[in-house]
C-alpha cells in the first residue's frame, strides 16, 4: 500500500503540472500586503477561483498574491541560491508584506523519503526543537523583512483509505516541529488543519483523495483569514 501511494503520488506530480506561469506577479499587485507561497494544498482549486488564497481574498476584502505552485518542495539544494521559483522559499519575493502565508513539506516527505525513514528529511527541514533547519531559516528571513509568517498544516484522512494516509506519522511529526517553532519565535504563527476532515469525510477531498475539495479550501481559507483578523483586531 505504501508503494501504491508513492506511485500514485508521482503520477499526480506530473499530471497536475509545475507551471510557473500560473504564479501571480508581485509587480502587478503593487499595494497588496498579503503573500501566499506553498504547494498544491495552497494552489488547488485555483482554476475555479476557490483556492485558499482566493478564499482569503474574499474573506478579508483585499488582494492576496498567490505564488504557490503544485508539486513544490520546501527544501532547496542551496539555501543561499534564490533563483528558480519551484521550491517554496524561492517563491517568496521581498516586499511590503504584512503577512506571508506558507504551507509545505509534504512533497519532501512523499518524494524525498516515501514517508518512511524520514528523519534526515525532517531534520533538514526543521529540527525536533523547531529552531534549526531550512524552514526556520526561511521563516526568519520573511519575518526580518517585516512580515508575520502564517504557517498552515496538512489535512488528515481519518476513516478513509487514501494515498496519503501512510504519511500520517511523518505529517504529525512535521506539525509538532512547526508548533515548536511558532511557540518559541515572535512573528510566526501556526494553524493546524488536522481536524478539518471528519472520519469518513470523503467529500472533503478532490477525486484524487489527496488534495482539498473546493469546500475544504473554503474552510481553510476562511480559517486563515480569521486568524489575520484576530491579530489585527478586526
Amino acid at each position: 500500500m505504501r508503494f501504491f501511494g508513492v506511485k500514485l503520488g508521482i503520477m499526480l506530480f506530473f499530471l497536475t503540472g509545475l507551471v510557473a506561469a500560473c504564479q501571480e506577479s508581485v509587480s502587478r499587485n503593487e499595494g497588496a500586503r498579503i503573500l501566499a507561497v506553498g504547494d498544491s494544498l495552497m494552489a488547488w482549486n485555483s482554476a475555479w477561483g476557490s483556492s485558499i488564497p482566493h478564499v482569503m481574498e474574499e474573506a478579508l476584502g483585499e488582494p492576496v498574491v498567490d505564488r504557490s505552485i503544485r508539486g513544490a518542495w520546501m527544501t532547496v539544494r542551496d539555501p543561499n541560491d534564490d533563483k528558480g521559483a519551484i521550491n517554496i522559499p524561492n517563491q517568496y519575493e521581498s516586499g511590503k508584506w504584512d503577512w506571508v502565508v506558507v504551507n509545505g513539506g509534504g512533497n519532501d516527505l512523499l518524494f524525498g523519503c516515501g514517508c518512511g525513514m524520514c528523519s534526515k528529511v525532517l531534520d533538514r527541514m526543521i529540527s525536533k526543537d523547531g529552531m534549526d533547519g531550512q524552514i526556520p531559516a526561511f521563516a526568519r528571513r520573511v519575518r526580518d523583512d517585516g512580515a508575520r509568517v502564517l504557517f498552515t498544516g496538512y489535512l488528515r484522512s481519518p476513516g478513509l483509505l487514501t494515498p496519503i494516509e501512510h504519511c500520517k506519522n511523518e505529517g504529525d511529526e512535521l506539525e509538532e516541529r512547526l508548533i515548536q517553532l511558532a511557540s518559541k519565535e515572535d512573528g510566526i504563527v501556526f494553524v493546524s488543519n488536522k481536524d478539518v476532515v471528519p472520519s469518513g469525510g470523503i467529500s472533503y477531498f478532490s477525486p484524487d483523495l489527496i488534495h482539498p475539495s473546493r469546500k475544504t479550501s473554503r474552510i481553510i481559507g476562511r480559517k486563515l483569514a480569521t486568524v489575520i483578523k484576530q491579530f489585527e483586531g478586526r
